[in-house]
């Protein structure tokens, strides 16, 4: 991928491979992400677009090949220490809590950013009270610009499906990365649902994140994506533009068939 004013990508992917057992669902996987773009990672279903963001995020660790985020090698780091480097995901399930408000599932993802010590929780020092206050506008501020500001008292069950994906964004945003995951967030939502979602991520573009989507909604993808890395069969298949990767013969018979092209 060619970087904007050729500054290193944001992320590298580097050779990475993933296996389980006799399964290979990575398979040398290579690619970089620049910083402050939309790239959407594509393919069809078992392609192991899921699994590279399991291991960009901490939660599997590649057979071999490694991850570079901002010049560090994430090889080793633990999940919650990448999310204090600037690295935020969402899953294909919503995952939200039920049985907590709205706000209080937001301030879920302001706490992994907190510094507060047990000792001065317990107490109710000064700078603990100025740091659950912070906690508390942020998580506003990000359901405001998701749209769910004005639900922040409401049971996140109470919330209809695509209320609660959008919540599951809020809260990834609560932690106030710098590269954000998103895997698959448009799935089961409307029409007019995924246009707002297609909105919300322009507008935490704007804000300077850099997303990498894993969708198959390919209007939704052509619409956002800046740059399109597919993958097939846990291989690397192909990378450029929107309209490149719509026109390319190899993706076109592996995944978007005759419909796109």
């Amino acid at each position: 991928m060619s970087t904007a004013q050729n500054r290193p990508p944001v992320m590298e992917i580097q050779r990475v491979s993933m296996s389980f057992g006799g399964v290979q669902a990575l398979d040398d996987v290579s690619f970089g992400v620049d910083e402050g773009r939309i790239l959407a990672l594509i393919g069809p279903n078992g392609a192991g677009k899921t699994t590279l963001l399991n291991v960009i995020a901490g939660t599997l660790t590649p057979t071999a090949g490694g991850v570079r985020y901002r010049g560090h090698k994430l090889n080793g780091l633990p999940t919650h220490q990448r999310v204090r480097l600037g690295i935020g995901r969402t899953f294909q399930q919503a995952l939200v809590f039920g049985e907590m408000t709205v706000l209080e599932n937001a301030l879920v993802g302001c706490h992994v950013q907190g510094r507060s010590e047990l000792f001065g929780a317990v107490i109710r020092l000064p700078y603990v009270r100025r740091e659950e206050e912070d906690a508390r506008l942020e998580a506003l501020r990000v359901l405001n610009l998701v749209g769910l500001g004005s639900k922040a008292d409401v049971p996140a069950s109470a919330l209809t499906f695509g209320q609660q994906r959008l919540l599951a964004i809020a809260r990834a945003l609560a932690a106030r990365p710098s590269l954000l995951l998103l895997d698959e967030p448009a799935a089961g939502l409307n029409r007019m649902e995924k246009n707002d979602l297609g909105d919300l991520m322009r507008r935490i573009q704007e804000m300077g994140t850099t997303v990498v989507l894993v969708e198959h909604d390919m209007e939704l993808v052509m619409r956002l994506a800046e740059w399109v890395v597919v993958l097939d069969h846990g291989r690397h298949l192909a990378e450029g533009t929107a309209r490149e990767i719509r026109r390319n013969q190899a993706v076109i018979g592996a995944y978007l068939g005759a419909e796109v092209a």
